[in-house]
C-alpha cells in the first residue's frame, strides 16, 4: 500500500504545481483583459490575438486546475445523502464514485479529445480570425487536463482505500499522510 501512496504522493504534487499554473493563468487572464479594455477603448486598439490569449488561458486555468480542486476536496458534490453518513460511509461513496462514474467518464474523455488535438497539431491549425492564433496548443490542454484528473482520482482512490484499511489517518488528506499509532 506504501507504494501506492508513494504514487499518490507524486500526483499531488504534480497537480498542485498544476493548481497553482492556472493560478497564474487567471491573473494573466485578468491583467490580459484590462490591457485590452484600455486599448480598446482608451486608444481605439484591438488585436485578435490578445482576445484568443484569454481564452487560452481560461482554458488552462479550467483543465489544469480541475485536477487540484479534486486534490483539495473542493469540486462540487450533491452533499444531501453524503452529508447524513458517517466517515466510513463517505469513504465507500467515494470509492464508488472514483470507480464507476467518475474516472471511467474522464479516461473516455482523455481518449476522445486526444484525437481533436493531434487533428489540430498535424493540419498545423491556426485560428480563421485575423490575428489569430495556433490552435493546437490549447486544444492539447483537453487530453492533458482530462489526464491530469484521472490521474487524481486514481490518487483520491488510493487514499480512500488506505483510510478504509486503517493504513492512514484522515489528517487533511491533500496534505500528506501519517501512519496510524500502532
Amino acid at each position: 500500500m506504501w507504494v501506492l501512496l508513494g504514487f499518490s504522493r507524486g500526483v499531488d504534487w504534480v497537480n498542485e504545481r498544476c493548481g497553482r499554473l492556472a493560478d497564474w493563468c487567471i491573473l494573466l487572464a485578468c491583467a490580459i483583459s484590462a490591457t485590452n479594455a484600455v486599448l480598446r477603448y482608451g486608444f481605439n486598439f484591438s488585436h485578435n490575438g490578445w482576445l484568443e490569449v484569454q481564452w487560452y488561458l481560461f482554458a488552462g486555468v479550467v483543465m489544469l486546475g480541475a485536477s487540484y480542486t479534486l486534490q483539495r476536496n473542493q469540486h462540487v458534490r450533491v452533499d444531501i445523502l453524503y452529508a447524513m453518513l458517517g466517515e466510513r460511509g463517505r469513504l465507500w461513496v467515494d470509492v464508488f464514485g472514483l470507480l464507476f462514474f467518475m474516472l471511467p467518464a474522464i479516461f473516455l474523455l482523455a481518449w476522445m479529445t486526444w484525437p481533436f488535438f493531434l487533428d489540430s497539431w498535424m493540419r498545423h491549425e491556426i485560428s480563421p480570425a485575423p490575428g489569430g492564433l495556433v490552435r493546437w496548443p490549447v486544444k492539447l490542454l483537453m487530453p492533458l487536463g482530462f489526464a491530469l484528473l484521472a490521474l487524481q482520482g486514481l490518487s483520491e482512490l488510493v487514499k480512500r482505500v488506505a483510510l478504509l484499511r486503517g493504513d492512514i489517518q484522515p489528517v487533511e488528506v491533500a496534505t500528506g499522510y501519517e501512519r496510524p499509532e500502532q
